[in-house]
């Protein structure tokens, strides 16, 4: 059931759902399949990260871009109406070491939410987009006990200018560890530093899915080992194991 709707910026949209079982045993990193409402079920399922979760209310939110079809049914939902979502699926991120650097790139950022809320160690998590209306967070998620947060632009209205690769050139090395999500361009990037660097990193991937489970084989990644599924042995891998091909 949707328990509360949040428009956050124009084509940017916030829902959230009472989902007693998601809540009470999602770790980030997972993610759910939204299952489109009677009248639309010749549209596939969509993934979605989980962004954030309350376990005293049962609850998680998701945060998606407001760009098609299905998303556009989602951002129209009304407070009250039910939906069918499964989950949670996937492998999420390893343990948080203290001093953890965590990059997000536009709506790349609800994984890491999820992340950055999880402890309460210190980490710094840089944000990135290419103008400030796509720093879409809503006010007070990342309002957290020893968490810094970097904003950066490309264009330079908000926070520092550049991108999150340009600031991760003075913060490597340093860092025990580093995890991310966002544009495959910026995590292509993120991956060279990190290699360069020796700084561990793990990316959450984002793909096309179909059925969330792996029967479909449709999210399927190449990797050192093979193809792997990033509805199953994702969407978190290591920086080693994608973006090998380019």
């Amino acid at each position: 059931m949707v328990t509360e709707k949040q428009a956050i910026a124009p084509g940017y949209c916030r829902l959230s759902f009472k989902a007693p079982h998601i809540a009470g045993t999602a770790y980030p990193g997972q993610f759910v399949m939204v299952y489109m409402n009677s009248g639309y079920r010749h549209l596939l399922p969509r993934p979605f990260s989980i962004f954030t979760r309350n376990r005293d209310k049962e609850e998680v939110s998701l945060l998606f871009a407001v760009k098609g079809q299905g998303t556009e049914l989602m951002a129209s939902a009304e407070v009250g109406s039910l939906w069918k979502i499964s989950g949670p699926l996937g492998s999420g991120f390893p343990a948080l070491p203290e001093g953890s650097l965590l990059v997000a790139g536009g709506i790349g950022l609800a994984p890491l939410a999820f992340l950055a809320a999880s402890i309460e160690k210190p980490r710094t998590l840089i944000y990135g987009a290419r103008t400030a209306s796509q720093l879409i967070c809503p006010p007070g998620v990342l309002d957290l006990p020893n968490l810094e947060v970097i904003e950066v632009t490309e264009d330079g209205t908000r926070g520092e200018r550049g991108t999150a690769a340009d600031l991760l050139l003075g913060l490597l090395p340093g860092p025990p560890a580093l995890f991310a999500c966002g544009p495959g361009p910026m995590l292509r990037a993120v991956k060279t530093l990190c290699l360069h660097s020796g700084t561990p990193a793990w990316f959450s991937v984002e793909e096309k899915m179909a059925c969330g489970i792996g029967a479909c084989l449709g999210c399927a990644v190449q990797t050192p080992k093979g193809y792997s599924r990033v509805c199953r042995e994702g969407p978190v891998f290591s920086a080693e194991e994608v973006f090998n091909n380019d």
